[in-house]
């Protein structure tokens, strides 16, 4: 059962939630899915993502590859979301922490959840559900991480106060992201 720890209701009237859970059970419009260029999925979310949504996105995912090529650190892709609760998966591609300079790997983490934000704005959803991108087995220091994840949603709601997404979610499963975003969430609106 996914429970909400943490609400901050931003002065632009979106909401952002700290979830401790599943994911795949999040009843959202999008789903993001923390994923490797070739959207292989193979571990992780991901792996969690296909098992619980079906072949489908899988299928998808390797049809989106074969059309447009690896999707670059920093970007997404958009598949359908198979059996899930969801209306898509936005598949975003964070950075590998031991592949950048810090500096560098926070851009594109930056770049890889504002473009998740973006992607379920301009399909006019309501509400997403995001993981810890690159927090994983990408090896992003969680603190480090959590702190560029809520940054960037809140930046992205006020500079897109009229958009359609009201309801951004971090849902987090295992307890040291937890904790992470917790303690990101509570420096910030507490």
């Amino acid at each position: 059962m996914n429970t909400v720890v943490r609400e901050a209701k931003l002065p632009t009237g979106q909401v952002i939630r700290i979830v401790r859970g599943d994911i795949t059970a999040e009843q959202v419009d999008a789903i993001v899915n923390a994923a490797n260029s070739y959207l292989k999925h193979g571990g992780g979310v991901a792996a969690a993502i296909v098992r619980k949504g079906g072949e489908s996105i899988q299928r998808e995912s390797d049809e989106w590859v074969k059309q447009y090529g690896p999707v670059p650190t920093g970007k997404v892709a958009v598949t359908g979301a198979g059996n899930l609760p969801a209306k898509i998966v936005i598949h975003a591609v964070g950075p590998v922490w031991s592949e950048h300079k810090p500096e560098e790997a926070d851009e594109l983490l930056k770049s890889a959840v504002w473009n998740s934000l973006k992607a379920a704005h301009d399909r006019g959803l309501s509400s997403i559900a995001l993981p810890a991108i690159s927090a994983g087995i990408f090896g992003f220091p969680k603190e480090r991480c959590a702190a560029i994840l809520l940054d960037t949603a809140k930046e992205f709601c006020e500079k897109h106060p009229e958009s359609p997404l009201k309801d951004i979610r971090f849902v987090l499963f295992d307890e040291p992201t937890f904790q992470a975003f917790v303690d990101a969430f509570d420096a910030r609106w507490k």
